[in-house]
């Protein structure tokens, strides 16, 4: 049986990752073409957060990271893009796994986009926000390598 969508079978299992200085959000997808968010690593302290981030990925036996790249709406890197490209570098020192960067312009603001004042602070608290733009960030890559394939029914022409 041909996988959902049209999509190939190929073995793909991929990471996705909001990165932030104070929360890191998640979301895993594999050759589904799905992504599903994952618990954001909501450590204090800097090294257990990356300790965390290294136990998930190895954990899912990742085949690529992809993570958030927060460019300017005028396609400028600023600041925190520049931020997400030393982290991305670092993933690929450190796992010699493909690193993708998408543009992750207005995924925070998606991830809010159905939540009232109070959820909002609630989840960005517990990384709830970072974990639904993570996986809007994958999604977004996934959709992108395994484009949805469609057959029109010839009954309904």
């Amino acid at each position: 049986m041909p996988p959902r969508g049209g999509r190939p079978n190929r073995a793909v299992r991929c990471l996705g990752i909001d990165y932030g200085t104070r929360r890191i959000g998640l979301s895993y997808g594999d050759e589904l073409g799905v992504a599903t968010p994952l618990p954001a690593l909501t450590e204090a302290d800097e090294a257990r957060r990356w300790s965390a981030l290294l136990e998930v990925a190895r954990g899912r036996r990742v085949s690529a990271l992809v993570v958030g790249h927060p460019l300017n709406m005028d396609d400028t890197a600023g600041p925190k893009a520049k931020e997400a490209q030393r982290f991305a570098e670092k993933l690929r020192m450190e796992f010699g796994l493909p690193v993708h960067l998408v543009d992750e312009r207005l995924t925070s603001y998606e991830a809010e986009s159905t939540m009232n004042a109070r959820q909002r602070r609630e989840a960005k608290a517990r990384g709830l926000v970072d974990s639904r733009a993570a996986t809007i960030i994958l999604q977004d890559f996934l959709d992108r390598k395994f484009p949805q394939s469609f057959t029109p029914d010839p009954e309904t022409m």
